[in-house]
C-alpha cells in the first residue's frame, strides 16, 4: 500500500474513515478483499499478498486495524523478513497492546516501512516506522521510531507520516472533506473519495519529492493514481474503510475497488471499470 489517508476519532459517530491505494508490481500475485484466518487462527477481513502470505492494510474481527506502506529508497536488496508480518503481527492478537507491538519488532529485520496499528474498541492508535522521521529515505543505524496517534487527519505514504507530499496533500484535504458528511450518510462523499484516489495528474517538476529513485519513477509516483504499464506497475487497489458507531456499538464497512478488470497486465490498472467488493461486520460489545 503506498497512500492511507485516515480521520481518526473526528467525529464521534464516525470513530474511523480511511481511504487508500495500493501500488503494486502487476504480476505479484494477490487475493481481493475478503475474510481469511492468519496462521494463528485470528480471523481478519482484508486483501492477500499470496507471496509473502501476509496484508497490507486490514482488520481483525476484534476490532484491530493495521495499515501499512515501504518506505521509498534507491536502495535495493532483500531484508530478512516480509513487511506483511508487521500487520499480521498486529492482527492475530499476539500483542497485548501497541506498546508492546513496539517491543516486539526488531527494525533491523525489515526494509522501511511505515505502520499504523489501531484498536477501535480501545482507542489505542500507534505509528511505527524503522526509518528516521527527518530524513526517512537515508539509511540510518536500525532504530525504531514510534508515536501516539492522536484524533486527526492523518496520511502517509512512502516517507513518513503527514510527510507533505503533494499525493498525501490531495487524499488528506478528502477525507478532511468526507468525514463530516459521511457521518450523516449524506450524499457524495464517497465520489470526494473516488476523484482524490483516481487523481493521476501529473505533478509539476519543482514539487516532485526527491527520494533517490529515478525521475521516471519520481513523475509516476507523485500522483495519488499511478499508471506505469510499460514497468509492470501501477495502482491495483482502492480500498475505502469506515467503522460507525450507533447506541454504542461498533460496526466496519470496507469496500474495495479492483482495477485489474480486463485480467492483462500489459493494459495497466483503470479507474473507468473497476471490480468491487464489500464485506461488512459488527465488532463485538
Amino acid at each position: 500500500m503506498c497512500l492511507i489517508a485516515f480521520a481518526l476519532d473526528v467525529h464521534p459517530d464516525l470513530p474511523l474513515l480511511v481511504a487508500a491505494n495500493r501500488d503494486e508490481f502487476f504480476e505479484r500475485p494477490t487475493a481481493p478483499l475478503h475474510r481469511w484466518t492468519l496462521p494463528g487462527g485470528a480471523p481478519v477481513v482484508a486483501g492477500r499478498d499470496l507471496r509473502a502470505g501476509g496484508t497490507w492494510l486490514g482488520v481483525s474481527a476484534s476490532g484491530r486495524v493495521a495499515m501499512l506502506t515501504n518506505v521509498r529508497s534507491s536502495e535495493t536488496g532483500d531484508a530478512r523478513r516480509s513487511r506483511g508480518e508487521l500487520a499480521s503481527l498486529w492482527l492475530g492478537g499476539g500483542v497485548a497492546d501497541t506498546q508492546a507491538l513496539g517491543d516486539a519488532v526488531d527494525p533491523a529485520d525489515f526494509a522501511g516501512f511505515n505502520l499504523v496499528a489501531g484498536d477501535l474498541r480501545q482507542g489505542d492508535w500507534r505509528h511505527l516506522s524503522n526509518r528516521n522521521p527527518a530524513d526517512p529515505h537515508s539509511p540510518h543505524p536500525p532504530r525504531l521510531w514510534q508515536q501516539r496517534l492522536e484524533p486527526g487527519v492523518h496520511g502517509v505514504s512512502n516517507a513518513s507520516l503527514n510527510t507533505d507530499w503533494p499525493k498525501t496533500r490531495r487524499l488528506r484535504s478528502a477525507v478532511s472533506r468526507a468525514v463530516s458528511e459521511a457521518a450523516d450518510a449524506g450524499p457524495g462523499w464517497q465520489q470526494v473519495l473516488h476523484e482524490a484516489l483516481g487523481d493521476g495528474c501529473a505533478v509539476p517538476a519543482a514539487a516532485l519529492p526527491r527520494t533517490g529513485v529515478s525521475d521516471e519513477w519520481e513523475r509516476a509516483l507523485a500522483s495519488p493514481f499511478v499508471r506505469m504499464p510499460g514497468r509492470g506497475y501501477g495502482t491495483r487497489s482502492s480500498l475505502i474503510v469506515q467503522a460507525r458507531r450507533q447506541d454504542g456499538a461498533l460496526s466496519l464497512t470496507l469496500d474495495e475497488w479492483r482495477h485489474e478488470s480486463d485480467g492483462s497486465a500489459s493494459a495497466g490498472p483503470r479507474w473507468d471499470a473497476p471490480v468491487h467488493r464489500r464485506e461488512t461486520f459488527d465488532l463485538p460489545a
